[in-house]
């Protein structure tokens, strides 16, 4: 569980005001020091992250944040980066006092909450309230019992990402591209989460490029159950596919995981009366240098001036970067995200529907531009 990837963990925030405990709650639960703790009001300037095991949990990620009444000469920046928080945060774990507007916020959020009253050692029994659970950092008071409550909130289905496309003992194809856009010398991490998953499924992973499709169907007695591509190689799988073999994308897998497909597939269907003026914001989960057929700043592009025409205006961001004011577009694409966890996503996906402003996924996208139809 060490090696689970940031993505795949559950996210759990500590909020409060300057001073509340947050840093040493987060070295309590943590077991060791982790984040710097002193009695100067805005020590935490920056958010901290502990990757972690935890009993009943699992692979979570626990986030110390700066506090959210710091009246510093940089106060403003730092409480900001506070409630950029909020869009990743699974539960959020707040230190009272608080302002109710917060609480408000994440309510709205639909985050989970978990009231705490810090410092416990040093507050009379009589100020302890029902709806909040005391916890002393210094003494290990109510620290159990915490845990015991995040585990509680953390019990949900289990998500899988190839669910539906295959079961145990099913043979599925892996089309994979090694050309200029891949990462020398390793796997995109789509790919090493898909393989990984149809193993623990007891399935047969086949893996192959493009050109080795052909061989790799040929090597089977009998047609697989699925094939999974790079979106950008759907027409030449396509050429290639056997008759009730199902086909979908790395992409679009992770659209259905950690998104919204049926709204992506909407998505897409806008973008095809899109007029040929339209503004079109690519949005990427990861930060990286630019290949010379990179699929969100070529490989796309090119796939939509072709559909809409070259007066199309296409805005590339990546990683955290994300407008807040996204009225200026008439469509955003946004990448699988198999960067970001599930609630971040969710929340870009809410800030769109709230602004009015269509939203799809790089696969279904390309799959809409190239009139396919898919097994989504």
């Amino acid at each position: 569980m060490s090696n689970t990837p940031i993505s795949e963990r559950v996210h759990i925030a500590i909020f409060g005001n300057c001073n509340s405990g947050k840093s040493s709650l987060l070295n309590a639960i943590a077991g060791q020091s982790v984040a710097v703790v002193s009695d100067i009001a805005g020590t935490t300037t920056d958010v901290v992250r502990k990757s972690i095991e935890l009993n009943g949990v699992g692979a979570a990620v626990v986030i110390d944040t700066p506090g959210l009444d710091d009246n510093t000469a940089l106060g403003t920046l730092r409480t900001a980066q506070s409630h950029k928080v909020l869009s990743k945060s699974d539960i959020a774990v707040v230190l009272l006092p608080v302002a109710d507007s917060f609480l408000a916020t994440l309510r709205q959020l639909e985050i989970p909450i978990i009231k705490v009253i810090p410092k416990c050692d040093l507050i009379p029994a009589e100020c302890r309230t029902d709806d909040a659970i005391a916890v002393s950092s210094t003494t290990g008071e109510g620290l159990e019992q915490l845990l015991e409550e995040i585990a509680r909130l953390c019990k949900s289905e289990n998500r899988l990402i190839t669910e539906g496309i295959c079961s145990a003992g099913d043979r599925v194809i892996l089309v994979m591209p090694q050309d200029a856009s891949a990462p020398k010398g390793r796997l995109i991490k789509p790919q090493v989460e898909v393989i990984r998953e149809l193993l623990d499924r007891g399935c047969l992973p086949i893996c192959c490029q493009t050109e080795g499709l052909q061989r790799a169907l040929d090597s089977l007695s009998e047609p697989p159950a699925a094939i999974i591509t790079d979106s950008s190689a759907f027409a030449a799988v396509k050429s290639h596919l056997p008759q009730g073999v199902k086909l979908t994308s790395f992409s679009i897998l992770f659209a259905r995981y950690k998104g919204d497909l049926e709204l992506f597939k909407a998505g897409a269907e806008i973008l095809l009366t899109l007029p040929s003026d339209a503004k079109i914001l690519i949005a990427e989960a990861c930060s990286h240098t630019p290949q010379s057929e990179d699929i969100g700043r070529v490989k796309l592009p090119r796939l939509l001036r072709k559909r809409l025409g070259e007066g199309i205006t296409i805005t590339n961001v990546g990683g955290d970067d994300f407008p807040e004011d996204l009225t200026a577009y008439d469509l955003i694409i946004h990448c699988g995200a198999c960067m970001f966890n599930r609630r971040y996503v969710l929340s870009r996906i809410a800030a769109a529907k709230a602004q009015g402003v269509p939203m799809t996924n790089y696969g279904v996208a390309i799959a809409a531009l190239l009139n396919m139809d898919l097994d989504l």
